[in-house]
């Protein structure tokens, strides 16, 4: 699982009809590591908006949450963060 925060929607005029009716977003990954500043487009399942920090799911975990094994889609917002928690004090 990422960590991202939603920066724009997606908008895909013509695409493979089994993404019909999923809503698109534009993410980019914080929290710190390699892959921060990494953008990717993520179903979101969930209506989470635009500057909301998310938690994101990819691979098969994404298409499961979708409800379809066979969709291609690689990358899902599974949550919104409402705060951060501090662990190991």
């Amino acid at each position: 699982m990422l960590t991202a925060r939603l920066i724009d929607n997606v908008w895909a005029t013509r695409k493979a009809e089994s993404l019909n009716g999923l809503k698109f977003m534009l993410a980019e990954i914080i929290g710190g590591g390699a892959e921060e500043g990494k953008r990717l487009i993520v179903v979101d399942i969930i209506s989470a908006g635009i500057g909301d920090r998310v938690i994101v799911t990819t691979g098969s975990s994404a298409r499961r949450m979708v409800g379809d094994d066979t969709i291609p889609v690689d990358a899902a917002v599974i949550g919104i963060i409402d705060e951060d928690c501090e662990f190991g004090d």
